[in-house]
């Protein structure tokens, strides 16, 4: 190897001369790239350590103007599992296409191809491996899941792994999630800006709502508020079947709540079975309005959550870190407020601007 002492400041082509190797194959080995041999990339990477190398952000940038100009050529692929038992409810999923399309989105900006490989009872999770060997594949994007997968022995070391959300409890990867706890607290300061003041979280999980982040960050919020405008929490699935209505009218009748805040897609069936019309009786809003895209509530912003995503799992295959990592890192991505009509704003005596249009409304009159 040449003897030439390194300068100061040392470029790609620095280290190559000094390496013997083309530039071209430093240049790949920096970015992990397998179409390297993994001893020729840890020589090269050591070596670009010792010699103080640290990329240009203004050539990294022009890299990637070229590289869009040129075409979006396939320079590898991403994994995207499903495990579902029922792979095609979880694509009708709304939030899964929102994820998808962000994240397919940002990988064709940066060469990649996203391919969704369906893992159940004709595919094992020992020949999934296999045959994400087999394409090359070293990025696995995890979508939300409503069951925990049997994943056997998959060698999560051998990929770079992100989770779309917290639904997933193995593999215990990096995340981009909903920031729920912010959300709740954007929904519940929202409603009461609209006018409501007894507003009731209503939850349609297992656990309670102060065990969830979502839940609590509405019960944080709703500290914050006068105590006679407190009101407890309703989670139906606690309660056998038979008796959730009721249970539910009851707890309707002795609280009296004039708005409703709920997590479930299955809240508008519950309040039918009740009695209750809404924005009649009381007002509902979603946590996730996606579960009722006439209603109002917080946009969870899928496609960023997808975008975001694919670029911290981008930054997992070029630093080359792999499996479970030893420090979690969590990117959240804060949602939006959405009017819509299921939260008529109170005492308003008009239609508002911000409502104009097919979610227009009147003033709303709890006594009607």
């Amino acid at each position: 190897m040449d003897s030439t002492p390194i300068p100061s400041r040392i470029g790609v082509r620095e280290i190559a001369k000094q390496m013997g190797v083309s530039h071209e194959t430093v240049s790949m080995a920096l970015r992990n790239d397998p179409r390297v041999a993994a001893e020729t990339r840890e020589e090269v990477q050591r070596y670009a350590e010792k010699a103080g190398y640290h990329p240009d952000p203004m050539l990294e940038a022009l890299a990637y103007h070229r590289r869009r100009k040129a075409g979006r050529s396939v320079k590898a692929r991403i994994a995207w599992i499903n495990a579902e038992g029922d792979a095609d409810r979880l694509r009708g999923c709304p939030e899964f296409a929102g994820y998808w399309k962000g994240a397919n989105a940002a990988a064709e900006k940066w060469g990649f191809r996203i391919e969704e490989f369906r893992m159940g009872r004709e595919v094992a999770p020992e020949r999934l491996h296999r045959v994400l060997k087999a394409r090359r594949i070293r990025g696995i994007l995890l979508p939300p899941h409503a069951h925990q997968p049997s994943w056997g022995d998959f060698p999560w070391d051998d990929y770079a792994v992100v989770r779309l959300g917290r639904s997933l409890r193995v593999p215990m990867v990096d995340l981009v999630a909903p920031d729920e706890m912010s959300n709740a607290i954007l929904a519940y300061t929202s409603m009461r800006e609209r006018g409501y003041r007894r507003i009731a979280f209503v939850s349609g999980r297992v656990e309670p709502p102060d065990g969830q982040v979502l839940g609590a960050g509405w019960l944080a919020t709703q500290q914050m508020a006068p105590e006679e405008d407190r009101v407890p929490a309703f989670t139906w699935m606690t309660y056998p079947v038979q008796e959730r209505v009721e249970r539910f009218r009851r707890w309707l009748d002795d609280f009296q709540p004039d708005a409703i805040l709920s997590d479930a897609p299955g809240i508008g069936e519950l309040l039918k079975e009740a009695d209750v019309e809404v924005p009649r009786d009381l007002g509902l809003a979603m946590t996730d309005r996606r579960h009722d895209g006439a209603g109002s509530g917080v946009d969870h912003n899928a496609e960023e959550l997808g975008r975001s995503a694919f670029l911290m799992l981008n930054s997992q295959i070029t630093e080359g870190r792999k499996g479970e990592p030893k420090i979690l890192r969590q990117l959240l991505i804060q949602g939006d407020w959405v009017d819509g009509t299921s939260l008529p704003w109170r005492n308003t005596g008009e239609v508002r601007a911000d409502q104009a249009g097919d979610d227009a409304v009147q003033e709303f009159d709890p006594g009607s």
